[in-house]
């Protein structure tokens, strides 16, 4: 299925002309087909054939299995979704699949991750279907296009849902603790796929209503500036890329109109940096400064950390020119900060220790996680066509500027500090009760807009 997802995805870019199905023609419950599509699809097919390779010599249960390609069509579903009712549908398959996933291991702890995500989400979509009835009282159609026009309160409702769902600003840091306690197959799904099924309808809603741009644009530049921060100073290896799953979704909104690019580049790379960071000797930063790793894992890590930071001849150098081209002059600034924190951030896997035969390897690396990382660092080198007009001068040199800085600020300052981070933000009740809080704050964002636009 994940073959026929690629198989599929490259057909739609290839399309001359989207593909727009009307299922009711009463209710706005339709699908939208076109290139923006096409970029989400082909990041779950990748991502889910790498996994699923990764994990083929695990001895992971046809249960697995089963939860995989749950995950992998309900996934799909959210980018053709072009209402809010089958959007609802498609995210709350997800939410179960994912639990499932969380807690396959059947540990106490995996357990109680899986439940305490699987509540957020359920009490995130509360008030999304709360926000989706309202839209369809004022229209009686669930179509995106209704929001125009309907009460501001149902808005910021479905905006509140679709926040916590792709892990955005505030109302996603739950996804520090559930990506970083997971298996790291899962927590690939999780960081590479399952967010984007937030931050897609935000897109959609995006280029649908001008109204809107600004909003999903500003919550583009403060996610990216809240989850580096977090990052830059993380000591764990998995919470670190916890909290730049954060920081890059910001990245996809803050550009709405090429976000598919940059949204492809993120699922590759950082499905990628969590299956190597599963076979890294230590999750601890500290401890990994002190235990060398083997050479090949060290190169593929620096790929992929080349790739997140910019780097040119990988994708990720194309995606991050081609956003930066896009943003609005007030974005520039906070995006600039975002960049080097990231290229701060990544230096901590590439200066690492390294030698020819790791003495400290905690498992055997079996050939199922070499098959994914030629899947997914391919899709890096091979991503690189959507976007070849990068390649000039003038656009090469301001990454690599960025990139030389983040490194001098790593080596000079951020790897000599010992700051403990507090982690009280990210516990139960504080992430229901922050839920309120924004809600609040949306329905003033979007009453504020509106009354602007009109």
């Amino acid at each position: 299925m994940a073959l026929v997802s690629v198989a599929y995805a490259i057909h739609i870019y290839l399309m001359s002309s989207p593909l727009n199905i009307q299922l009711l023609d009463s209710f706005g419950v339709s699908l939208l087909v076109d290139e923006l599509s096409s970029f989400f699809i082909f990041t779950n097919a990748l991502v889910t054939a790498a996994v699923i390779i990764y994990c083929w010599q695990t001895g992971k249960k046809a249960f697995f299995y089963v939860q995989i390609a749950m995950l992998h069509g309900s996934v799909d579903a959210t980018f053709i979704c072009a209402d809010f009712i089958s959007l609802y549908v498609a995210l709350e398959v997800i939410s179960i699949a994912s639990f499932l996933l969380i807690a396959y291991s059947r540990t106490d702890r995996s357990i109680w991750v899986g439940l305490r995500y699987l509540f957020v989400s359920n009490v995130a979509m509360l008030f999304y279907l709360i926000g989706a009835i309202l839209v369809y009282q004022a229209h009686n159609s669930f179509h995106y296009a209704g929001l125009r026009g309907a009460p501001t309160e149902a808005g910021a409702l479905i905006f509140l849902g679709l926040l916590v769902k792709g892990g955005i600003f505030i109302p996603g840091l739950w996804l520090p603790l559930t990506h970083s306690e997971s298996e790291s197959p899962v927590s690939a799904m999780l960081s590479g796929v399952v967010v984007k099924a937030g931050v897609y309808p935000l897109l959609r809603c995006a280029l649908s209503l001008e109204e809107i741009d600004p909003i999903v644009r500003l919550f583009g530049v403060c996610t990216a500036v809240l989850g580096v921060g977090f990052a830059v100073l993380e000591k764990d290896t998995k919470r670190m890329l916890a909290f730049h799953t954060i920081s890059q979704l910001g990245f996809v909104l803050a550009a709405p109109l090429v976000g598919g690019l940059y949204a492809l580049t993120h699922g590759l790379v950082k499905s990628a940096l969590f299956l190597i960071a599963g076979v890294l000797p230590s999750r601890n930063f500290k401890q990994l400064q002190h235990q060398p790793i083997d050479n090949k894992i060290w190169l593929v890590l620096v790929i992929a950390s080349f790739s997140i930071s910019g780097f040119p001849l990988l994708s990720g150098f194309g995606a991050k020119v081609l956003t930066s081209k896009n943003f609005l002059p007030w974005q520039v600034i906070g995006m600039n900060i975002a960049a080097l924190g990231t290229a701060i951030s990544f230096a901590k896997f590439i200066f690492l220790p390294r030698q020819k035969s790791a003495q400290h390897e905690v498992k055997k690396i079996h050939s199922g996680f070499w098959w994914a990382m030629g899947i997914l660092l391919g899709g890096l080198f091979g991503a690189n066509i959507f976007y070849y007009k990068a390649y000039t001068l003038a656009n090469t040199i301001k990454p690599l500027i960025t990139i030389a800085l983040g490194w001098l600020a790593y080596l000079g300052i951020f790897k000599k500090l010992a700051i403990k981070l507090p982690r009280g933000f990210e516990r139960f009740n504080h992430l229901i009760g922050t839920m309120s809080l924004m809600l609040i704050l949306l329905f003033w964002m979007l009453w504020a807009q509106l009354q602007f636009s009109t």
